[in-house]
């Protein structure tokens, strides 16, 4: 492959990588908002003992768990970009 394709994918590669990065800090700190608020409606369900109560904590712990699964989606994309991103710089290397 040519340099110039190369040095193209690798600079489109890093945006992605960089853009991803940005997105997990974002949901690392949607995370733990989202944790905080779990734990705080477990508190009060385990004292109120209302039906509703017990629906908010429900909720709460599925918005929670959906963010996670976000993110841990979100790690694995990063990875496989960088593993690409790698790969690319050893082609670029090699060339060179």
């Amino acid at each position: 492959m040519r340099q110039s394709v190369l040095r193209r994918r690798l600079q489109d590669l890093q945006g992605r990588i960089t853009a991803l990065r940005a997105e997990i800090v974002i949901l690392d700190e949607q995370i733990a908002v989202a944790d905080d608020e779990v734990s705080d409606l477990r508190v009060r369900a385990l004292i109120s003992e209302t039906p509703l109560a017990e629906k908010e904590h429900a909720e709460a712990s599925r918005h929670a768990n959906l963010a996670h699964r976000a993110r841990d989606h979100a790690f694995v994309s990063l990875h496989a970009l960088e593993s690409e991103r790698d790969r690319l710089i050893e082609q670029l290397v090699v060339e060179v």
